[in-house]
């Protein structure tokens, strides 16, 4: 009777040793170790307004951290997609903090996909670039820019969709879609 456990034992350590040799060894392979120890900040509540019109220096968009984690701003891009009367485009300011007190397009650029950002300096009248010059966007910061008439005209009903994108772990920190009124 005692030589029919000794099988039965061993079997049950055996697959005990190959599931713990899995573990190890699944952690070691597929790095799981390291998404755990990179957290996205959490903004935990954010704002947004868009001032419609029709000229040049209207349709601005205004993106409010009002609590949460701070950003570091090096860490992240702002992705923003537009109804405009032509259809929709997709932008993307990258490489912040801005460099000047300017959104720059060209052989310095801020921004990929469509140019739908005023690049005047200072982003033009009425315009506070505020926390996209700055290290951080914290809780009191805000983010604005302009989309000028001329490069996308917002239609009544249109909409504006901004994503504030922590890039190291490519986690959406902010989303805030806008209907021009």
């Amino acid at each position: 009777m005692s030589r029919a456990v000794a099988p039965v034992v061993s079997t049950i350590l055996m697959v005990a040793i190959a599931v713990i040799l899995a573990a190890v060894l699944s952690v070691f392979a597929l790095g799981f170790t390291e998404d755990v120890d990179d957290a996205a900040p959490v903004v935990g509540q954010s704002s947004g307004a868009l001032e419609n019109g029709s000229s040049n220096d209207k349709q601005i968009v205004t993106i409010r951290h009002i609590a949460g984690d701070t950003v570091a701003v090096e860490n992240m891009e702002v992705a923003v997609g537009v109804t405009c009367r032509g259809g929709t485009k997709r932008g993307r300011l990258v490489d912040l903090p801005l460099q000047s007190n300017t959104i720059s397009y060209g052989s310095n650029e801020n921004i990929e996909g469509d140019d739908i950002f005023d690049t005047r300096i200072g982003g033009g009248p009425d315009v506070e670039l505020a926390a996209l010059t700055r290290e951080s966007f914290q809780a009191g910061d805000k983010i604005e820019f302009r989309i000028p008439d001329n490069k996308c005209a917002i239609p009544q009903g249109g909409t504006v969709t901004v994503r504030v994108i922590h890039v190291p772990t490519n986690a959406v920190v902010i989303t805030q879609e806008l209907t021009a009124r």
